[in-house]
């Protein structure tokens, strides 16, 4: 077990390296980089657009949490379809079944998509 400690010496090397150029790119940022500190750059920033100045009962469109929904149900759809594109692969000779059975699924995720989509609920204001 002990003389097997070589074939760790790559990753440990790997990660040393890492840390050092990482290290060595934030130093350089930070004495080279500009120093002016202004309002707008002090000022709260969250996820890609400035904070809202409001109270935090501050009422949101329902249509942000459908969308939000509707990504996360058809993300998670179509991560199904992976495990059975390898099983597919392993059963290819007699698959017909199992590729019926995913075009069974890939009809109901259309008319799913169809629907939402014919309902408005993908349209952004």
């Amino acid at each position: 077990m002990e003389g097997e400690l070589y074939l760790f010496s790559p990753i440990v090397l790997l990660l040393g390296l890492s840390l050092v150029v990482a290290a060595v790119i934030v130093g350089f940022s930070a004495l080279l980089g500009p120093r002016r500190k202004d309002s707008e750059k002090l000022d709260t920033y969250e996820c890609g657009a400035p904070l809202l100045q409001g109270t935090a009962r501050q009422r949101y469109s329902v249509k942000y949490f459908v969308l939000a929904m509707l990504f996360i149900l058809f993300d998670i759809e179509v991560a199904f379809m992976y495990p059975w594109a390898v099983v597919y692969r392993k059963y290819l000779s007699g698959g017909k079944f199992i590729l019926a059975e995913m075009g069974v699924f890939v009809v109901v995720l259309l008319i799913g998509y169809a629907y939402v989509w014919r309902k408005g609920a993908l349209e952004w204001e």
